[in-house]
């Protein structure tokens, strides 16, 4: 099985930890040292709602992809079996759709790809 039809729930199974590192080692760089600093600000790029807003811009400004937009959109249109707990199922399915992104960029071994996007996030 290649990785762009690999299970898009396992996708953002792995793409997750990676966004969360990404976004954890980027605030530990500016240099807040308090955890409970450093966990209220990851909130604004770890929360469903803030993937979901990044997402949603990167299509409108077309910054992804035709194979980055498929893996998206299955992410996106994939049956969910529980309501999501803190969020509304369009943003949790967006969220979904970008953290499957970064597992799929991350298994076909594309990990500048991974630093634009996550660069693209916090705004560099």
């Amino acid at each position: 099985m290649d990785n762009l039809t690999k299970n898009v729930l396992v996708l953002a199974y792995l793409g997750d930890s990676i966004y969360e590192f990404h976004i954890r080692n980027y605030l530990i760089q500016k240099n807040i040292g308090n955890v409970k600093d450093l966990q209220q600000q990851a909130v604004q790029y770890v929360s469903a709602k803030a993937q979901c807003s990044f997402l949603k811009s990167m299509m409108e400004e077309n910054f992804l992809k035709e194979d980055e937009i498929n893996v998206v959109m299955r992410a996106r249109n994939h049956k969910v079996s529980h309501k999501p707990k803190s969020t509304d199922i369009v943003t949790y399915k967006y969220a979904t759709g970008l953290e499957a992104l970064i597992g799929y960029l991350y298994l076909e071994k594309k990990e500048k790809r991974i630093l634009e996007i996550m660069n693209y996030v916090i705004g560099e």
